[in-house]
């Protein structure tokens, strides 16, 4: 029978397994319960609309599926993807809302996101032309434009982090969707990119397999694929020498920092698991970590 606690670290019988992990993470550390709450938030919102979701159709011809890879070519085309528009903006717009209430999403940011969603049919053409400008990683391409002013439709301006926060979390549990099907029947073995093969996307957090080996996932669709044991997906730096590495009190979680381009990269030790990875929770649980990344000069 699948353990389920409830409140004070019981599982409820009908509480996701990661709401009930971020309640029993509130209660060992009080001090992470505004951002457990946030993902609990999120995950809420994010489950509602992936209910929702169709399965994508998708036909993967393997040679195709090869010359991609060679290519370094992410497979999720913008058109691939089961995108209701309606289902979208609301997304987009409850998305703002919750990171406004947590303090996430400054006052101006939030109006002008909220504007952008409402006013008529702006948003999308934004959506589309943000996904297919990150075919590739902005950052590992060298060309990011980091915490910039976006000027959106109306003349109202956003920052440019702000807004692809919004946008990546919007638009999560139609990707996650996709990358359900498609990873249960593509074989991703042959790809060697530090970025998403599905999407694109940036990893956000690393896990350690019990063999040994190291996998990515995605931060925008949560996709996995198997990477180098210790080089920064960021720059690409291979030179374990230029790699510092520790580890938390229990064990249980990893962080790589880079000292060539200063980034780092948490990663859950499943050796030392009693569950498996769960990135909402191992993403709040992990913040102390963080922490000493930045306090040593590092940045995510």
């Amino acid at each position: 029978m699948p353990d389920q606690r409830s409140r004070g670290g019981r599982l409820s019988r009908h509480e996701p397994r990661e709401v009930a992990e971020l309640k029993q993470v509130k209660a060992e550390h009080p001090e992470l319960a505004p951002a457990a709450d946030l993902q609990i938030a999120l995950l809420e919102l994010q489950r509602r609309v992936q209910s929702r979701v169709p399965l994508p159709w998708l036909d993967v011809d393997p040679n195709w599926l090869k010359a991609q890879h060679e290519a370094g070519n992410r497979l999720l085309r913008f058109e691939d993807i089961p995108l209701d528009w309606t289902e979208f903006r609301l997304m987009f717009r409850q998305t703002a809302d919750i990171l406004r209430r947590f303090d996430a999403l400054e006052d101006g940011d939030h109006a002008a996101l909220q504007m952008l969603a409402r006013t008529g049919h702006t948003l999308e053409p934004i959506v589309i032309e943000w996904y297919r400008a990150t075919a590739r990683p902005a950052r590992i391409q060298g060309d990011a434009a980091s915490g910039a002013a976006v000027t959106i439709p109306d003349g109202a301006a956003v920052n440019r982090e702000a807004l692809e926060q919004v946008l990546s979390l919007a638009i999560r549990p139609f990707l996650e969707r996709c990358a359900e099907v498609i990873q249960q029947r593509t074989d991703f073995s042959t790809w060697s990119q530090p970025y998403c093969p599905l999407c694109g996307g940036e990893p956000e957090f690393g896990v350690i397999a019990v063999s040994g080996g190291r996998l990515l996932i995605c931060g925008r669709c949560t996709g996995r694929w198997r990477f180098h044991a210790w080089a920064c997906p960021f720059c690409g730096n291979e030179d374990r020498n230029l790699v510092t590495s520790f580890t938390s009190r229990d064990g249980r979680y990893r962080l790589y920092a880079c000292d060539v381009c200063k980034r780092y990269l948490k990663a859950y030790d499943e050796r030392q698991a009693h569950r498996p990875v769960m990135l909402a929770v191992d993403s709040v649980a992990t913040l102390p970590l963080d922490a000493a990344a930045m306090q040593r000069g590092y940045t995510g």
